[in-house]
C-alpha cells in the first residue's frame, strides 16, 4: 500500500475509535511494525493525530466518558517524557519554598529528583506524601474522599483546605491541553481541586507530556495562560505562540 493511502487509513482509524495500536493498525495494513511506527511519527509531526506509548489517539478527544484511566495503567506511560519533566520541575524549588503536588503519574517523577529539604511539601495524593517523607521531605496531605482511580484526595473539603495555603510553587497535571478548552480533566471535583491550586500558587506550573497536546476533557480547571506549561517540546504550530510554555530544555516557544 503507498504511503499516502496508508497514512489516510491511519487516520480514519484513529478518528473513527478515538485510538488505535500499533498491533491493530499493523494486522489492518498488513504492514511491519517499524513502517506503522514511522507512519504515526509522521502524523504525529504534523499535528494530525498524537502518538503514545503503543500506538495513538485523537487529536480533540473528548472523554465522554468522564472517567480517567487508572493510575497502574498510565504509571508507564510516556515515561521518559515524564521523568525529563519531572526532572526539570524538581530543579526549580527553591530554598523555604512552600510547594504544592498535584495527583498523577507525571507529578510522581518531581518527586524522583526532588533534592531541595529546606522546603516544606504538600499534596492531595497519598502516595506522593509517603514518598515525600520516605525520602526525608517535610510532608503534608490535604484531607477530604479518597478517589481510586487517580488516588488523589478530591471534593469540597480538600478545596477549602487549598484555599489556608498560599504556595509559592506547584505543580499540577493535566488530562488535556486546549487553545480554546485550556487545561482540563474529566473528572469535576478533581477539576475543582485542580483549578484552586493554580489560584493558590504564587508560581503554578502545569506538567504534561506532548500527548496531552488538542485534548480536551469534560471539565476545565485553569485557561491556557492561567499558568506555565511544562512539557517536552512543542509539536502543534496552533502552540507556537504562546509565551508561557517552556520545555524541558528551558526554552520558552517564543
Amino acid at each position: 500500500m503507498l504511503l499516502e493511502r496508508r497514512l489516510e487509513e491511519i487516520l480514519k482509524l484513529v478518528d473513527q475509535n478515538g485510538s488505535v495500536t500499533v498491533q491493530e493498525l499493523t494486522e489492518h495494513l498488513q504492514a511491519s511494525e517499524s513502517t506503522i511506527r514511522r507512519d504515526l511519527y509522521l502524523l504525529d509531526e504534523e499535528g494530525k493525530l498524537n502518538r503514545v506509548h503503543g500506538g495513538a489517539t485523537a487529536v480533540n478527544t473528548l472523554y465522554a466518558s468522564g472517567r480517567d484511566v487508572e493510575v497502574g495503567y498510565r504509571r508507564n506511560l510516556n515515561r521518559e517524557e515524564k521523568e525529563e519533566i519531572g526532572k526539570y520541575a524538581a530543579a526549580l524549588v527553591k530554598p523555604g519554598d512552600l510547594v504544592y503536588l498535584d495527583a498523577g503519574t507525571t507529578i510522581d517523577c518531581v518527586i524522583d529528583f526532588l533534592t531541595q529539604r529546606d522546603a516544606v511539601y504538600v499534596t492531595n495524593a497519598m502516595g506522593h506524601a509517603k514518598r515525600l517523607a520516605e525520602g526525608g521531605f517535610e510532608a503534608h496531605i490535604l484531607g477530604g474522599q479518597f478517589k481510586l482511580s487517580t488516588e488523589a484526595i478530591v471534593g469540597i473539603e480538600t478545596v477549602a483546605e487549598l484555599e489556608k495555603f498560599n504556595f509559592s510553587i506547584g505543580f499540577i497535571g493535566t488530562n488535556g491541553i486546549s487553545r480554546t478548552a485550556g487545561f482540563s480533566t474529566p473528572d469535576i471535583a478533581e477539576a475543582m481541586v485542580k483549578g484552586k491550586a493554580v489560584t493558590q500558587c504564587r508560581r503554578p506550573y502545569i506538567l504534561a507530556d506532548t500527548s496531552k497536546f488538542n485534548q480536551i476533557s469534560p471539565i476545565t480547571f485553569a485557561g491556557i495562560e492561567d499558568a506555565e506549561l511544562v512539557t517536552t517540546e512543542v509539536k502543534h504550530e496552533s502552540f507556537r505562540d504562546l509565551a508561557n510554555i517552556i520545555t524541558v530544555k528551558g526554552r520558552r516557544t517564543k
